[in-house]
């Protein structure tokens, strides 16, 4: 059994089937991150292993990006019965340096994990500063919404009416409307 989280091409970790492990025993998340805990891919392959099983994780980081979650899912496989390899090591929970070294593992994880949030927060701070952050776009022009609020003005055309009409969802013909309509 293995689990992974593919590279963003779509394709298996470098080495992933070279593990060992048939293709139809692989789960995968694709585009979460390893700081989430609710991961469908990470779900399936706990839910599928059995005592005596095996689940191979090419590397630590898609399995658990924190030392406690790290240490939580390995302490549930071992309950199950089930042995942790890292790429082809072995984890032996029963080994101190076995546990030592998963613990570092671990440690290097989350600390990867907090540099690149860091980095993130002062790479959009400054975005930010420099004007160029501006979040999401408005889906409609600004003429489309002064349109918008002069049909809805009328009296003629309810909302979903004019969500139809420019192809929005209703949601955004309302945030239009309160949008224009709010000091």
């Amino acid at each position: 059994m293995l689990f992974h989280r593919p590279a963003r091409s779509g394709r298996p970790a470098p080495g992933a089937l070279e593990l060992g492990v048939a293709e139809d025993r692989i789960y995968t998340d694709h585009g979460l991150t390893g700081t989430s805990r609710a991961r469908p891919g990470l779900d399936q392959a706990l839910a599928a292993v059995r005592q005596g099983d095996t689940l191979v994780v090419p590397k630590l980081d898609p399995l658990a990006r924190s030392v406690p979650d790290a240490r939580a899912i390995a302490d549930q496989l071992q309950e199950h019965g089930v042995k942790l390899a890292l790429g082809p090591a072995l984890y032996d929970p029963d080994d101190p340096m076995g546990k030592m070294f998963f613990n570092i593992l671990a440690t290097f994880a989350e600390f990867e994990a907090d540099l690149i949030r860091m980095r993130t927060r002062e790479g959009m701070a400054i975005a930010r500063d420099k004007g160029k952050l501006r979040g999401k776009q408005p889906k409609l022009s600004d003429r489309q919404q002064r349109e918008l609020c002069r049909m809805h003005v009328t009296g003629e055309y309810s909302i979903s009416d004019l969500a139809e009409i420019f192809t929005v969802s209703r949601p955004t013909a309302y945030r239009t409307l309160n949008r224009r309509h709010s000091p």
